[in-house]
């Protein structure tokens, strides 16, 4: 039987993947690690981020709203507000690091999807890049490179809106032209997975890329790993 031959529910029209953490390295970890070497309390910086919320740096950054220099500054001033000691540059150095290049069996389960007649996208927060400033995490080539592997690629910091807000869900959906239960979306964190999930979506909370795929095969009843695209029995 061929790859392209599926048992997948006849609803599945679409996958689409946050970045950070599912196709490529997480941050959060990069995060983690930063505050193990820096003697910091694990976790801190990610909950200040999801304290600070819609109106945060953090959140202000991943919508386009202010340059990197801007942020960093801000961003460091709400981490010391919190009494958390740090440098936004030394961090994004780790965040970088740990996010470069695309994880292996994410392309290939991409290009299997796509060989097998379902749409892909990519829905992820991110950053401008700003040339000049220390610690810039973005790097242009790299993430235009990466799009060339989605259907639709979706940024926040192009569209103005980030997830878990519903309205950047929709706008994915719309790009792709397929309703929410007519699609998968894999995140590494619950809170951007619920608004989808309460969409309608189904979703999978990635932990690393073989468990995310193993759940992903399931639903779709396709192999998306391993030898030749030969079909799942």
């Amino acid at each position: 039987m061929s790859f392209a031959a599926t048992l997948r529910p006849v609803h599945i029209r679409a996958v689409i993947f946050d970045l950070g953490g599912v196709v490529l390295g997480s941050p959060i970890q990069a995060m983690a690690e930063y505050e193990r070497d820096h003697g910091l309390v694990a976790g801190g910086i990610n909950r200040l981020i999801a304290t600070n919320g819609h109106d945060g740096a953090w959140a202000r950054l991943e919508r386009g709203e202010v340059s990197f220099a801007s942020f960093r500054d801000a961003f460091q001033q709400e981490c010391a507000a919190a009494g958390i000691v740090m440098s936004v540059p030394a961090m994004f150095d780790y965040i970088r690091r740990d996010g470069a290049g695309p994880r292996p069996a994410m392309l290939t389960a991409l290009a299997r999807l796509r060989t097998a007649g379902l749409h892909t996208a990519a829905l992820t927060n991110n950053f401008a890049s700003d040339p000049g400033s220390d610690g810039d995490p973005i790097e242009g080539d790299a993430m235009a490179e990466l799009a060339h592997h989605f259907d639709v690629f979706v940024e926040s910091r192009r569209c103005g809106l980030r997830k878990p807000d519903p309205k950047i869900y929709e706008l994915v959906c719309g790009m792709l032209e397929v309703t929410p239960p007519e699609a998968v979306f894999l995140d590494d964190l619950g809170l951007n997975l619920k608004p989808a999930r309460a969409m309608g979506m189904h979703t999978i909370k990635v932990v690393d890329a073989d468990q995310a795929l193993t759940e992903l095969e399931a639903v779709l009843g396709l192999q998306l790993r391993g030898r030749g695209g030969t079909h799942q029995e």
